[in-house]
C-alpha cells in the first residue's frame, strides 16, 4: 500500500470512528431523554408480548452491580475512554488495523461516552444529583421466557441503547476479531 493510499485509508477510519460515535451518541441520548421526560421512573409499557420499555435508572454500572463509589465509577469511566481513543489511535496510525476491528472499539467508546454522559450531567439536568453523580438511564427490556407461574426467567436486566453498542460490539471482536485483539 502506498503512502497517499495509507494516508487517505486512515483519514476515512477516522472519519469512520467519528461518524459512529456521534451517531451512536445521538441516538442514545435522544432515547434516554425521550424515556426520561416522558415515562415516570418504573413506568413500563409493552411494545410487543417479548418487548417492553421500562424506566428504570441504574446507579451503578451493568445489571446495577455498585463496586466502586458513583464518582469513582464516572472516573474509571473516563479514564477508560481516554485509554480507547488512544488504542484506535494506535490502530489506525501504527497498526494499520482493519476497519472492522476499529469500527467496533468505536462502538464501546460510543457506548461508554453515552453512560458516561447520563452520570455527569443527568444528576444536574434533572435536579436530583450534584455533577457526576447521575444515575444511567435504562428502559429496554426482553422477557424472553416465562416459567409455568409467569415469572420471567430469561433476560430480566433492563438496559439501554449504549449498553448494546458496548455488548454488541464485544461480541463481534470474540467472534471475529480475536486476532487483532491479541495484537497478531
Amino acid at each position: 500500500m502506498g503512502e497517499t493510499e495509507s494516508i487517505r485509508r486512515s483519514k476515512s477510519q477516522v472519519w469512520l470512528v467519528i461518524a459512529i460515535v456521534v451517531l451512536s451518541l445521538v441516538i442514545d441520548q435522544a432515547i434516554k431523554l425521550y424515556i426520561a421526560t416522558h415515562f415516570a421512573l418504573g413506568e413500563s409499557r409493552e411494545i410487543f408480548s417479548w418487548f417492553w420499555l421500562c424506566y428504570v435508572e441504574n446507579n451503578g454500572m451493568a445489571f446495577g452491580i455498585e463496586w466502586f463509589s458513583k464518582l469513582a465509577l464516572t472516573l474509571f469511566r473516563l479514564v477508560a475512554v481516554g485509554l480507547l481513543g488512544w488504542y484506535v489511535h494506535t490502530l489506525i496510525y501504527k497498526q494499520q488495523a482493519k476497519t472492522g476491528y476499529i469500527a467496533t472499539i468505536a462502538f464501546i467508546i460510543a457506548g461508554a461516552l453515552g453512560n458516561i454522559i447520563d452520570c455527569v450531567f443527568y444528576g444536574k439536568l434533572f435536579g436530583y444529583a450534584g455533577w457526576f453523580y447521575g444515575r444511567v438511564v435504562d428502559m429496554f427490556y426482553f422477557p424472553l421466557i416465562h416459567n409455568s407461574a409467569g415469572e420471567v426467567i430469561f433476560f430480566r436486566p433492563v438496559f439501554n441503547f449504549a449498553d448494546s453498542c458496548i455488548t454488541c460490539a464485544v461480541a463481534v471482536i470474540l467472534l471475529f476479531y480475536l486476532k487483532e485483539l491479541n495484537g497478531k
